[in-house]
């Protein structure tokens, strides 16, 4: 069979293949484009697993949501160019997509969801190294899923908040998630934070006291360590920190005024976590040309 202009012109739509690969594939199938197609996808998948050892700490954290329900997830590659390619992009939020309407409750279940175009997340995750040339990851998941209001926010793509609010509005939902955001509280109330953590903190405290405020009476000085552990709480929860929407109250004094409470929040960032290979080109290249 004939290997037209349009014939590679259709599968390089289909697969996103460079023409050569695609036209290659075609030959070797004897013009069948659908066993091309297959053909490529195999190739991807070698391609990819030969680009899977390498670091992918840049990405997008994608989101999408309905009423009661919201996700978001975070897509790796290796360089924050890829992240903004179109390709890349699009498959990240295909991604979220699968994620709102499955039931998958984490990654490897994700891997197995069907996009729109047929083919699994992990099938496409291949396909999107095969075209833009570097390893990527769908690395993390969180799926909020409740009676009450749930809301998203995106900031920039590397930030990615889920907020649960048990009463108020999902227009409060919504601005404690850019809060949460922005401020990156590490616990949701004074309740949460871990004895451990305040045990630790008083002692510093203490340490730091002046022998005069520590000869104190023992009522007073309790006070005192009181007072600056109390500050403490409220600058590591979200309760207690100024709303950045609304500087003049906490979050919990905004709270109150709605008749609302946070129930969960979750934030994701890109790359956290991932220890990132910093790479001296000028030195690499002074030691290929034996001058290192």
């Amino acid at each position: 069979m004939e290997i037209t202009a349009s014939l590679v012109k259709e599968l390089r739509e289909r697969s996103g293949a460079g023409m050569m690969e695609c036209k290659k594939a075609l030959t070797e199938c004897g013009g069948d484009i659908d066993a091309a197609m297959e053909n490529l996808r195999k190739t991807g998948l070698a391609k990819a697993d030969k680009k899977a050892d390498r670091v992918a700490a840049e990405g997008r954290i994608v989101a999408a949501s309905t009423e009661g329900k919201a996700v978001l997830v975070e897509i790796n590659s290796e360089t924050d160019f890829v992240a903004k390619d179109d390709n890349f992009v699009a498959f990240a939020n295909s991604v979220a997509d699968a994620a709102l309407s499955s039931d998958a409750a984490d990654v490897e279940t994700l891997k197995l969801a069907k996009l729109p175009s047929g083919n699994t997340v992990e099938e496409s995750r291949a396909a999107v190294i095969a075209k833009v040339g570097e390893n990527v990851q769908v690395r993390r998941m969180v799926a909020f899923t409740s009676s009450h209001h749930v809301a998203a926010y995106i900031h920039g793509g590397r930030i990615g908040v889920l907020v649960e609010l048990k009463g108020g509005d999902i227009e409060l939902a919504r601005g404690l998630a850019m809060h949460v955001a922005a401020m990156n509280p590490p616990h949701n109330k004074a309740s949460d934070v871990p004895a451990d953590f305040l045990a630790k903190e008083k002692e510093i405290e203490l340490a730091k006291m002046s022998d005069k405020d520590k000869a104190k009476p023992a009522d007073i000085l309790e006070k005192i360590i009181s007072g600056k552990i109390n500050k403490i709480v409220n600058e590591v929860t979200l309760y207690g920190q100024p709303y950045v929407l609304n500087t003049d109250q906490t979050v919990e004094q905004t709270l109150k005024s709605a008749n609302a409470e946070v129930i969960r929040f979750s934030r994701l960032a890109v790359g956290e976590g991932i220890e990132k290979v910093v790479e001296d080109y000028a030195a690499e290249v002074m030691k290929q040309a034996g001058l290192a």
